[in-house]
């Protein structure tokens, strides 16, 4: 266990500053995520509104979950790149963990998905949004979103490892993270929907992070569902999430062991 906690310090250390070689990697965790507050706070908020309170802390913890989300895109695509130029095979021959390789990208990737987290709460407290209910249920939103963010950190690596092609993983991840972010309550009511999409919307993972979070800060919530989700979603999110990880994460370290063995 020394070992594997070294190894993969050593390896997240190198993909973060890789970061200061290619800054323009800091564009789509700062820039990006700036530019969605902006927009769906002032352009978007401008004309719309829902009951209880303002669009603007309606939105937030939406946003707050897309870009988490999105971190399986960042990752599909560096671990599709890092087969791709032969890195995998140079750190086969070293004397090294394999599990090393993929903890290391998935811990410097959600510390840049917590860089962008920390960039939306400061743009967001500019624009008027803020949490109501203390410290401790505050943290425990943001905890929620970085478990969403490690647990798709994971899921994008998978992803890397069974594609292989970055130009591929960027148009799968795309196609993926879509259908999540629109059947979801990230942005607008779910009661407004077709009652067929209500449905996949209540069972999203999304609308359940997207709520709890909501109901954690103290931000207006519209859930006027029976669903299990809706009624419990700090517990479902959490659960959902924590089974995916369960689950995604031995099946991407099998992936990496063949992919290495090629």
């Amino acid at each position: 266990m020394r070992e594997l906690a070294t190894d993969t310090w050593i390896l997240a250390g190198r993909h973060m500053k890789h970061i200061a070689r290619v800054p323009e990697k800091l564009i789509g965790v700062t820039i990006a995520p700036v530019v969605m507050v902006m927009v769906f706070g002032y352009l978007f908020g401008s004309a719309m509104s829902v009951p209880g309170g303002n669009y603007r802390e309606y939105i937030m913890a939406g946003i707050f979950t897309q870009v988490m989300f999105s971190a399986v895109g960042t990752s599909a695509a560096g671990v599709a790149d890092d087969l791709k130029n032969g890195l995998v095979d140079r750190f086969r021959s070293l004397p090294m963990s394999r599990y090393a390789v993929l903890l290391g990208r998935t811990v410097s990737d959600m510390a840049m998905t917590a860089l962008s987290c920390l960039v939306m709460a400061l743009v967001g407290l500019l624009i008027g949004w803020k949490a109501h209910h203390g410290l401790v249920k505050t943290v425990a939103g943001f905890g929620l979103l970085l478990l969403l963010g490690f647990t798709m950190c994971w899921i994008g690596a998978l992803i890397g490892l069974v594609v292989r092609s970055p130009e591929a993983v960027n148009t799968i991840s795309s196609l993926m993270v879509l259908p999540f972010a629109l059947l979801s309550n990230s942005f607008v009511p779910l009661d407004g929907l077709p009652r067929w999409m209500q449905i996949i919307g209540e069972w999203n993972p999304i609308s359940s992070v997207v709520s709890a979070c909501r109901d954690l800060w103290g931000n207006p919530s519209t859930v006027v569902s029976d669903a299990l989700p809706a009624q419990h979603p700090l517990a479902a999110g959490t659960l959902i999430l924590c089974c995916l990880l369960i689950v995604v994460a031995p099946m991407a370290a099998r992936a990496y062991h063949r992919a290495a063995a090629r």
